[in-house]
C-alpha cells in the first residue's frame, strides 16, 4: 500500500487555516469578533490557536490512515480518520484519471489525482496530494490496466498480466494531435464570450452602483446612456471571458496514447486528463457568432464521467482552431459523414416572432411605467425601434436549427449567438422522447430529445431537434429507437473507436460538398 506525499500534511492544514481565516475576516469586519477586548480577545486568540493545532493534528491522522494500491483488476483505497472506509474501484469503470496542480502545488512538486467513473456526477476518488512523478505513474498505469482488462473481457487476447504489460509498453505510442498556437490562443481570448459571467455584475453592483448611478444621471438622457452602459457591460464580460479562456487553455496539447486522448492545459491551474475514445457519448462543435465570422470553432468530447475544470462534464478536445481543422478532428473521433440538415417547418418562425414580440412588449411596458414613476425621462418609446428586427431575429433562429439522420449517427444543431452541432452515435442513445409545450401545441410543433449517458443530460443539454412537426417527431422517435437496436446488434466488444486523423473524411456541417467532389 502507498500513502500520500508528506507535504500534503502542511498544505492541507494551510488550506483549512485559510478557510478559517475567511470566517475571521467576516467577523472582524462585522465588528463582533473583538468587541469585548481584554479577556474576550485572549479567549478568541486561544480559540484560533486551538483550531490551528486541531487542523494539523487532523491532517496528520488523515495522512497516516490514507493508503492506496494498484491490484490486477481494481484500484484499492483506504481512508478515514474517525471511521475507516475501504473502496475497490474496478478499472473497467474508470472513466478518467485527471491531474490538477495550481501554482503553489507546482512549486511544492505535488499534484491532485482524481478518478472519475462512468455515470458519476462527482469524483469517485481523490488523492490529495501525491508526488508529480507518482501522479503521472498512476495516470499511465491505470490507463494501461484499464485497456488490458477491456481486451481480456472482449476475448481479444489470452495472456497473463506480465506479458500484457510488456505488450502495452511496446505497442502504445504517443502521437500529438493538437497543440494550440500563440495565434490561436490570442484569437481564443478575443472571441470568447461567456455570458454566465454577467451575474457577477449583480454582486459588484451594490459596491459601485450608487457612484455609477450618480454619474449616469449627470451624463445625459437615458436613451443615450442606456445603450452605452450595455456596451460597457458587454465589453467587461468579453474582457473577463477572454482572460479566463487564455488562462484555462494556455499551452493546451492533445495527444493520443492507445485508444485514449490525453490533454494538458492551464496557466495558473494546470490540468491533465484522459478521454477514453471507447466511452465517447457525444461530439460537439461550438461556434459563437464572432467565431463563425472569423472561421474558427471549438470541439468538445463528452464521456459518461465528470470532468474537473470543465462545464457540463464535457472535455475540450480543441479549444479553438480553424473550422476545417476542427471538423477533421471531429470526424476522426466519430465518422458521421456529411450531414444534410433538415430545418423546422417555416411556421415555426411565426412562433419566434410572437415570442420576441412579447419580450419587447414587456420591456417597453416596464420602461413606460418606470418613466411615469420617476422624475427621470427614460425615452421608453426608443425601444420600439427594435420592432423591425423581430422578423430578422426569428428567421436567424429558424435558420440555425436542424437535425440529420446519418448512417450511424444522429446530428442536431441549434443556436444563433452560440451555435452547437452535436453528434450522437446511435449505440450511445439512452432514451428518445418527444415533448410539446403549450405554445408548440398551438402550431403542431414538438421537440425531440436524444438522451445519452453523458453528464450534460443532468443539466438539460441533450441533443435536441427543436420545433419540428409533431407527426415527424413521433416518426423520428421510432426510427432512432430502431436504429439504436440495429446498431447494438451489429457492434462487438472489440469495436472501440480508434483515433485516425489521416483516415478522417473532409466533411462539412453545413452540407456543402468536400473539395474535389
Amino acid at each position: 500500500m502507498t500513502t500520500l506525499h508528506p507535504l500534503s500534511i502542511p498544505y492541507r492544514a494551510a488550506q483549512r487555516v485559510w478557510q478559517f481565516a475567511g470566517f475571521l475576516v467576516i467577523f472582524a469586519f462585522s465588528g463582533t469578533l473583538f468587541a469585548g477586548g481584554g479577556l474576550e480577545g485572549l479567549a478568541v486568540g486561544g480559540l484560533v490557536a486551538a483550531s490551528l493545532v486541531a487542523a494539523v493534528v487532523w491532517e496528520v491522522l488523515y495522512y497516516q490512515r490514507f493508503e492506496y494500491d494498484l491490484t490486477e483488476t481494481t484500484f484499492d483505497l483506504r481512508s478515514g480518520v474517525l471511521s475507516t472506509r475501504d473502496r475497490e474501484i474496478p478499472y473497467r469503470r474508470v472513466q478518467n484519471v485527471s491531474i490538477s496542480r495550481n501554482v503553489v502545488q507546482r512549486v511544492l512538486g505535488i499534484a491532485e489525482v482524481t478518478l472519475e467513473t462512468a455515470g458519476g456526477s462527482s469524483a469517485e476518488a481523490q488523492l490529495r496530494y501525491v508526488d508529480v512523478e507518482e501522479a503521472d505513474r498512476l495516470q499511465n498505469e491505470i490507463g494501461r490496466r484499464k485497456r488490458r482488462v477491456a481486451r481480456s473481457e472482449s476475448d481479444e487476447a489470452d495472456r497473463d498480466a506480465a506479458s500484457g504489460d510488456e505488450r502495452d509498453a511496446e505497442t502504445e505510442e504517443t502521437e500529438q494531435l493538437f497543440a494550440i498556437s500563440d495565434r490561436e490562443l490570442t484569437m481564443l481570448g478575443l472571441v470568447s464570450i461567456d455570458l454566465r459571467l454577467l451575474p457577477m455584475l449583480t454582486v459588484l453592483a451594490p459596491l459601485f452602483g450608487p457612484a455609477v448611478a450618480e454619474q449616469v444621471v449627470l451624463a445625459g438622457p437615458m436613451f443615450v446612456v442606456a445603450p452605452l452602459a450595455a456596451i460597457a457591460i458587454y465589453a467587461l464580460t468579453a474582457l473577463a471571458s477572454g482572460v479566463l479562456a487564455v488562462t484555462n487553455y494556455y499551452d493546451f496539447t492533445l495527444v493520443r496514447t492507445g485508444d485514449e486522448l490525453r490533454y494538458d492545459r492551464g496557466l495558473l491551474q494546470r490540468y491533465s486528463g484522459t478521454i477514453p475514445l471507447s466511452k465517447v457519448q457525444t461530439v460537439s462543435l461550438a461556434e459563437n457568432l464572432l467565431q463563425r465570422v472569423v472561421g474558427y470553432a471549438s470541439l468538445s468530447i463528452e464521456t459518461a464521467g465528470s470532468s474537473p475544470g470543465q462545464a457540463g462534464g464535457s472535455q475540450s478536445a480543441v479549444p479553438l482552431a480553424k473550422r476545417e481543422r476542427v471538423i477533421d478532428l471531429a470526424q476522426s473521433v466519430e465518422r458521421f459523414g456529411d450531414p444534410s440538415f433538415e430545418r423546422p417547418p417555416k411556421r415555426a418562425r411565426i412562433r419566434y416572432v410572437a415570442r420576441y414580440s412579447i419580450v419587447l412588449a414587456v420591456l417597453v411596458g416596464a420602461a413606460f411605467l418606470a418613466d411615469r414613476a420617476t422624475a427621470t425621462q427614460l425615452y421608453w418609446y426608443a425601444l420600439l425601434g427594435a420592432v423591425p428586427l423581430i422578423p430578422v431575429a426569428a428567421h436567424l433562429k429558424w435558420r440555425n436549427l436542424g437535425y440529420a439522420l446519418c448512417e450511424d449517427h444522429v446530428v442536431t444543431r441549434s443556436g444563433f449567438w452560440n451555435r452547437t452541432t452535436t453528434v450522437v452515435p446511435y449505440y450511445r442513445v439512452q432514451t428518445v422522447l418527444d415533448s410539446q409545450t403549450i405554445f408548440q401545441r398551438r402550431r403542431d410543433l414538438a421537440t425531440l430529445t436524444i438522451d445519452t449517458a453523458g453528464s450534460r443530460s443532468l443539466t438539460g443539454q441533450d441533443a435536441q431537434a427543436i420545433d419540428i412537426d409533431v407527426g415527424l417527431a413521433a416518426e423520428l422517435r421510432e426510427e432512432i429507437a430502431s436504429r439504436l437496436q440495429d446498431s447494438l446488434a451489429e457492434r462487438t466488444p472489440a469495436e472501440d473507436r480508434l483515433f485516425d486523423v489521416d483516415a478522417a473524411p473532409d466533411a462539412r456541417f453545413d452540407g456543402t460538398p468536400s473539395p474535389g467532389e
